[in-house]
């Protein structure tokens, strides 16, 4: 089995990249589990931190057609789609978003369908697909209203990815993630990147700013949980996904003001006190137009999961990045 994934070098690419070399095998068209004998990573940087003879780093512009044909060959038998611009960058940018989330997007499935081998294909949406007027908690049948170029862009990734598996070009199944929260390194461009910072820097002895207001609602994922569920993905059988249509994954519904609560119980009340209150209005409207809870039964019924509680979002993170029990 060979596999690409896009954004490779990124934060869940390469979290994503470890837990297949330690599965070792993946499932083929004919349900059997075959060896992984190749991971090519590709992003606009080289993945960092591997020394396994499975893995190849390619840099390169996911949107270059040159780049898609070198790398998706018909060898490739499962394709992992992270590569995106986020929230923020893509409201700011709108030609960048476009070229990244939808024509790189639209050049994968067009490559896969030229190869002719049918791939696996997981693509990650995002709960930035719902905005407006909303029920209390979204549901299955909930439509897409999304109020953001991002949200937009990936509601066109999972059409193309529904009508390239019903035309059996793919194999398509997309997961719509809430916000992953905690990341490590720095904040990105992400409208929700206060919901990882607000918990990292603290913990790491760093004033943090949030730009929201304590009651904005977030519906959100660990990393851990967002791995094992991009792995499920893949392994979920095509006659339970049907044509690629998209499905809301199981997250936690919170609030800003309940996470740093969260965090004051875990790591220590004055370390929650790093946390200062500053609104922007323009995230604040962004991010208050997503969901903030969902009922996911078709993907508790496909076997996904979620996280238990907020305190065990932070544990998680201590635990995986920083080394520490708490």
């Amino acid at each position: 089995m060979e596999v690409l994934i896009t954004g490779g070098a990124g934060f869940l690419g390469t979290k994503l990249a470890r837990a297949l070399l330690a599965k070792a095998t993946l499932a083929a068209p004919d349900g059997t589990q075959q060896p992984i004998t190749r991971i090519t990573l590709l992003d606009r940087v080289a993945a960092q931190g591997f020394d396994d003879a499975r893995i190849a780093t390619v840099e390169g512009d996911v949107a270059d057609p040159a780049v898609i044909a070198r790398v998706l060959t018909p060898q490739v038998n499962s394709v992992f789609h992270l590569a995106a611009v986020v929230s923020g960058e893509a409201e700011a940018d709108f030609d960048l978003g476009m070229r990244i989330n939808v024509d790189a997007t639209r050049l994968l499935l067009d490559q896969a369908r030229r190869n002719g081998n049918v791939p696996r294909v997981v693509f990650t949406s995002s709960v930035a697909v719902f905005g407006g007027e909303l029920p209390e908690q979204v549901l299955d049948s909930t439509a897409p209203t999304p109020q953001g170029s991002y949200g937009a862009q990936k509601v066109i990734g999972e059409l193309l990815m529904s009508d390239c598996s019903r035309k059996g070009f793919i194999d398509g199944r997309s997961i719509r993630l809430p916000t992953i929260t905690v990341r490590p390194g720095k904040a990105n461009k992400a409208a929700s990147s206060f919901a990882s910072g607000i918990i990292r820097e603290p913990l790491n002895g760093i004033d943090a700013i949030c730009p929201v207001p304590p009651e904005t609602k977030v519906w959100a994922m660990s990393p851990r949980s967002a791995v094992a569920n991009l792995v499920h993905a893949h392994e979920v059988t095509r006659e339970a996904v049907g044509n690629g249509g998209a499905i809301s994954l199981p997250g936690l519904a919170t609030t800003a003001g309940e996470m740093v609560a969260a965090l004051a119980r875990v790591a220590g009340p004055e370390v929650a006190q790093l946390v200062q209150w500053r609104k922007d209005e323009a995230i604040t409207r962004l991010v208050g137009s997503w969901p903030g809870s969902f009922v996911a039964r078709r993907a508790l019924r496909l076997g996904f999961v979620g996280d238990a509680d907020f305190d065990a979002v932070v544990r998680a993170y201590m635990e995986e990045e920083m080394g520490a029990r708490a």
